[in-house]
């Protein structure tokens, strides 16, 4: 046990896990991903609102409010593309506090038609976040419609964004010891009282396509996570079926690698991920590789990924930042800069954070994601 362990009360989530654990043995860490962040009453989404100061992680558009136009201008022009459909659904998953499509809609009044055509819809679990939604676009010009799942939403030609969503679903993990891969699993301590990573003492399913053992050296930890391939491939099937286009913007890797990104955040700062479950956030980096091949299996078009500060600057982050700046007060313009400058930087989320897109076949490649 650790001394942050000794120190840090059990939440009634661990006790249930605990106890579960204590009756059918170990689980996944998928599972417990699940429940950490999504349990009914004790899910980390279920029981707070956690972006912001006042919560425990902030995202770009909560950042800097260019952004939220950027990507709104790019959602015009794909529309556009399109043949500019008299309707369609423009989607959010994961919107948290609904900022993102607040700056969206404010950017794509400069073609009016856009919002008129549009069917916003909002793929949101959390009660509490839903409420912090309606009070952001109660003032913008649409009529949002709030779906708890995807397949939830009637089929129309489409456009999806999803900024940091897939980081948030599960994900499985294996090492590699003497024999091949073992799973990576959530067990007890040794006092059984609080909980710890254990490895599955059979050789992993096959179904996971595990590198090869020559691919790979012992204690190496690869990552799969069938949930975000199976929401990939059921929007990519949207996509073909109806027409459009989806942004994803997460950070994660660009090439399929070894390392362990299980991670946990909880006041602005990183966080043991089996401690405080329920009242820490829990994510791993998106696998942009796997995603992008989801798109050639299902017979639509990938385009990038790409760097998140080079697909800001293509779109005109520079000029967008200066109009903004001018004839503001020194500490506002500085405070635009800073902003634009920390989502943007490759010392900052300008690395780390990728851009993927999904196009449907007819369709030409997006803004800001030319090769």
């Amino acid at each position: 046990m650790t001394a942050t362990q000794n120190y840090t009360p059990i939440t009634p989530l661990e006790e249930r896990l605990v106890d579960l654990i204590k009756l059918k043995g170990p689980i996944s860490i998928a599972d417990y991903m699940t429940d950490a962040l999504g349990h009914p009453h004790e899910g980390y989404y279920m029981r707070q609102t956690p972006i912001g100061a006042d919560g425990d992680f902030t995202t770009a558009p909560e950042i800097s409010q260019v952004f939220g136009e950027l990507i709104g201008l790019w959602l015009v022009e794909a529309w556009q593309s399109m043949g500019s459909p008299e309707s369609f659904n423009l989607i959010e998953l994961g919107p948290g506090r609904g900022t993102l499509m607040v700056d969206i809609l404010r950017a794509a009044r400069l073609r009016p038609g856009f919002a008129r055509a549009a069917q916003v819809w909002l793929v949101e679990t959390s009660g509490l976040l839903r409420l912090e939604q309606q009070k952001r676009l109660k003032e913008t010009e649409v009529s949002p419609l709030w779906a708890d799942d995807f397949g939830d939403i009637p089929p129309a030609p489409s456009l999806i964004v999803a900024n940091e969503f897939f980081d948030c679903l599960p994900i499985h993990q294996f090492e590699r010891v003497k024999t091949g891969w073992r799973e990576r699993l959530v067990g007890l301590d040794e006092s059984g009282t609080r909980l710890a990573f254990t490895l599955d003492p059979t050789p992993a399913a096959p179904e996971y396509n595990l590198p090869e053992i020559t691919e790979s050296e012992i204690g190496d930890i690869f990552e799969v996570s069938p949930i975000s391939l199976d929401f990939a491939g059921t929007i990519c099937r949207t996509l073909k079926e109806n027409g459009g286009h989806a942004l994803i913007i997460d950070y994660g890797h660009m090439e399929r690698g070894f390392g362990d990104t299980l991670q946990a955040v909880k006041d602005h700062a990183y966080w043991p991920p089996l401690l405080s479950p329920g009242h820490a956030d829990i994510t791993a980096h998106v696998d942009f590789e796997a995603l992008s091949k989801v798109a050639i299996e299902n017979g639509i078009n990938a385009h990038g990924p790409v760097t998140q500060g080079r697909f800001l600057d293509r779109l005109g982050l520079a000029l967008r930042v200066e109009a903004l700046c001018k004839g503001q007060p020194e500490d506002k313009a500085n405070e635009i800069r800073a902003g634009a400058t920390r989502i943007a930087a490759s010392n900052a989320m300008g690395e780390i954070f990728k851009v993927l897109s999904y196009s449907s076949p007819n369709l030409p490649t997006p803004a800001g994601l030319e090769t």
